[in-house]
């Protein structure tokens, strides 16, 4: 890993070799820790995980990953903090890395990860922002090949608005050689202005979910409203019913196709219970790969503290 690369904000911040080392220690780390036979390399060293919205997965992944490692966590929310409106990012930033050995943090704002990450010495972490979750898709990445081997040259299709999770799909498509397929309605696809930024991955927006998930490996959707867009729900559910992922959906795609889903689920929105329970769904071991990712980067990022 580049010396100058201590940050973990974006996919794109690195290169596909850089991404598949964070791939292949997750794989192999996994196994070992769940024989609870994983060597605890970062014993004393501490993890600040600031939330400015809750999680289950993004919680209890970090701080279980960061035990594993022999390390501690602390959990701090916006309460304690106030990053943005009583302190700065800034100084925040300077003086937890006085205290600490990384950050993770998940709130709204990229800027605010970005200037946090700016002024903190030790290694930043994206639990989430609005504008992406790239812990999530590198689980996701580590889903995929754990099930097929690769994901080279695999087609997978996101049902859904171009959110967060969307754009770090992309930015995933830019590093390593699958199709992505986006379906939305018209005028829920990633901005123009994203997508100049990406480069030239192989990815295409259909608004037909059907025509999208034709011969699809893997079939990904999400929640139609994400926190903070309460105010539109029921606008979105009456334009997204269409892209309900269901068995007739599913049909389409490939006969061993992979359906995952980064949680929460809105049950009988967005998936039935029929497919997410279904044999193609792997979605638990999707969840349980981010506790196994995110230890990955933790190791890659934060310096051993062993003999």
């Amino acid at each position: 890993m580049p010396s100058s690369r201590k940050d973990f904000l974006s996919i794109l911040d690195y290169s596909r070799e850089e991404l598949q080392g964070f791939i292949d220690l997750c794989l192999e780390q996994k196994p070992l820790a769940r024989k609870f036979e994983l060597e605890p390399t970062h014993p004393g060293r501490v993890l600040a995980c600031i939330f400015h919205k809750p999680s289950l997965r993004t919680r209890i992944s970090f701080e279980v990953a960061i035990r594993q490692l022999g390390g501690t966590s602390l959990y701090l929310t916006d309460k304690e903090i106030g990053i943005g409106s009583r302190e700065a990012p800034k100084d925040v930033g300077a003086v937890l890395s006085r205290y600490v050995d990384a950050i993770m943090i998940r709130t709204f704002a990229q800027q605010m990860v970005a200037e946090l990450a700016a002024n903190a010495p030790v290694p930043v972490i994206n639990g989430l922002t609005d504008l992406l979750h790239p812990c999530q898709i590198m689980a996701d990445v580590c889903t995929i090949v754990e099930r097929f081997g690769t994901i080279e040259g695999k087609k997978v299709v996101f049902i859904g608005d171009g959110n967060n999770v969307a754009r770090s799909w992309l930015n995933a498509a830019a590093r390593f050689p699958f199709s992505l397929v986006l379906s939305s309605p018209d005028g829920f696809q990633i901005e123009d202005s994203y997508l100049e930024k990406v480069g030239n991955p192989d990815y295409s927006w259909i608004e037909d979910p059907r025509e999208a998930v034709e011969g699809a490996d893997v079939v990904y959707t999400d929640v139609w409203a994400s926190m903070g867009q309460e105010e539109e729900a029921e606008k979105r559910k009456k334009a997204f019913q269409p892209y309900q992922v269901n068995d007739d959906l599913m049909k389409l795609a490939k006969k061993d196709s992979l359906f995952l889903h980064c949680l929460p689920a809105h049950r009988g929105d967005e998936v039935t219970d029929s497919v997410i329970d279904g044999p193609h769904s792997v979605v638990y071991e999707e969840a349980e790969n981010r506790m196994h990712i995110q230890r990955a980067i933790l190791c890659k990022l934060m310096p051993k503290n062993i003999k």
